[in-house]
């Protein structure tokens, strides 16, 4: 069976372009949906991969329309070789029924596979460096002075969290840890 997966990234873009495609593709069903593909929760794109058995295959109107980095797609289509589901991407000419589509995608997996490496690869090169000039990484310590100032003058209720960040040098996530571990730790 073929099934199909149409995405817009808001609720005023209209999905005919891509139905019409998938219909033309001969998806017999197509799961739409309405939301950023930068998301990974999708609801409509979970039910479309819940949906699809072993010798299926998922079609899309182009890749980015399944996923936005080239590491999730890959990641998404392993997956699918994995259960024995086909994929195909029509403006993309990907379809993995065939031989050269195959052999397209696993490339484009190898080469994002590089790609991933060569980052890691420069990032430890960087810290490497930076330590050998006597630098650390990592976030900076946490002033606990400066975070129980912030605690309190949140806890009077005078000023605004935006005024006591400002105030107090203490970011607003790290206000907000200390709120909740102190909420954690009274309830315990």
């Amino acid at each position: 069976m073929k099934i199909g997966y149409a995405r817009v990234s808001t609720q005023d873009q209209s999905l005919d372009m891509q139905i019409d495609a998938l219909k033309a593709a001969g998806c017999e069903r197509i799961y739409e949906e309405k939301m950023s593909g930068k998301k990974d929760d999708r609801p409509e794109l979970q039910r479309c991969l819940d949906a699809l058995r072993n010798g299926d295959t998922l079609v899309v109107y182009k890749l980015d329309r399944l996923g936005r980095s080239t590491f999730k797609l890959l990641e998404l289509t392993a997956e699918l070789e994995k259960h024995g589901i086909e994929f195909v991407s029509i403006r993309d000419s990907i379809d993995t029924t065939t031989a050269v589509g195959k052999a397209m995608f696993r490339m484009m997996a190898v080469l994002a596979e590089m790609e991933r490496d060569i980052i890691a690869e420069r990032t430890q090169a960087g810290l490497q460096a930076a330590r050998a000039r006597g630098r650390v990484g990592g976030r900076p310590k946490t002033d606990k002075t400066k975070v129980a100032t912030a605690l309190a003058l949140y806890d009077a209720g005078e000023m605004t969290v935006p005024e006591i960040t400002e105030a107090t040098g203490v970011s607003k996530a790290t206000l907000y840890r200390a709120i909740n571990s102190r909420k954690e730790n009274a309830s315990q």
